[in-house]
């Protein structure tokens, strides 16, 4: 346990956790929509601190990141508990899991972890980075000083004084763009679609950033969606942002649906790829939709199968045409 940042003494012994958009009035002795982050005695505390319940060595385009430091190792870690209520959510053993689990891994030693195992990045991700803040902050600014970047995967639903604190310390981001839908956000996720939207706008400002959507059938997948959410990337942060198609399977309050179909997922690359030039498909493997592709001459620049690196052109950010490809390629 460690004392939270961000939030405000109120009346009664109450406090009030300003770390996210939910800006949660916590009775004494009771916690915010998180799970993780209590109100002991008028003190917001971090339940979660240095207790991670997953960790793992991981590809970095496991992530999913494409664009930045391909071929490399990450050190991943994430604890238990959520800012958002998503009724798909598949990582939901996390994001709904107990905060009495979990092992210690103080940030020193995560630290030496990611350097003994050959890793160029130490990623926050599985469950919502923005609940383990004080953690990820006290992580990221060892790994800063010991030459190791810092990778964020997240739902983007964070308000902007703790992000300002934090994105300094962040190279690369994978943001989680659920829907275009606002009501998709309030009814399936319990969150507001404009507030992760300047989120996302903030965070291509300072780091690399790619963009993933979760195909839901009959919820997020049609063709006009997905060429409005990738309309909207290009005129607000560029065509050139990478984005991610996932395939959805059945997990938590969703296991009644099926899984998104081959035709479904193709039929959203092409909607998408009207607006940007990187768009990958993931959960599934289907022929070169894992491949990146010089947007200018068309050539094969990395080819991939899985999370592994086939074969890699890009040289100094650049095609061997001399195009500027979008993404940090060296450290």
């Amino acid at each position: 346990m460690k004392p939270a940042k961000y939030f405000e003494r109120r009346d009664n012994k109450k406090v009030q956790c300003t770390l996210c958009p939910h800006m949660c009035i916590i009775e004494n002795n009771s916690r915010g929509i998180c799970g993780v982050r209590e109100n002991q005695g008028g003190e917001l505390i971090s339940l979660i601190y240095a207790r991670p319940s997953a960790m793992n060595i991981d590809p970095i385009e496991k992530k999913p990141l494409f664009h930045f430091l391909p071929g490399s190792k990450t050190f991943s870690i994430g604890t238990v508990g959520c800012n958002m209520t998503c009724d798909h959510c598949q990582n939901h053993t996390l994001s709904r899991g107990s905060p009495n689990v979990g092992g210690n891994l103080l940030p020193k030693r995560a630290v030496e972890l990611a350097e003994e195992n050959g890793c160029r990045s130490i990623s926050y991700t599985y469950n919502e980075p923005t609940i383990f803040y004080e953690y990820m902050l006290d992580t990221a600014m060892m790994a800063r000083d010991e030459g190791l970047k810092n990778v964020i995967v997240s739902n983007g639903y964070m308000n902007k004084e703790p992000l300002a604190e934090l994105l300094p310390y962040i190279d690369a981001a994978n943001i989680d763009l659920k829907s275009f839908s606002d009501d998709f956000y309030r009814k399936i996720c319990g969150a507001r679609l404009d507030l992760v939207l300047e989120t996302i706008k903030t965070i291509h400002k300072s780091c690399h950033l790619e963009i993933t959507t979760l195909v839901i059938p009959g919820l997020n997948d049609g063709q006009d969606e997905i060429r409005k959410l990738t309309g909207w990337i290009a005129s607000e942060l560029g065509s050139d942002v990478p984005f991610h198609l996932s395939r959805f399977f059945p997990h938590h309050r969703m296991e009644h649906f099926e899984p998104t179909s081959k035709d479904t997922l193709l039929m959203c690359l092409d909607a998408a790829k009207e607006n940007l030039k990187h768009v990958y498909l993931g959960n599934i493997r289907i022929e070169k939709t894992e491949n990146t592709y010089c947007p200018s001459c068309n050539k094969l620049l990395i080819g991939r199968t899985g999370f592994g690196i086939l074969i890699n052109k890009i040289k100094e950010g650049r095609c061997p045409c001399g195009k500027k490809i979008n993404g940090i390629f060296t450290s």
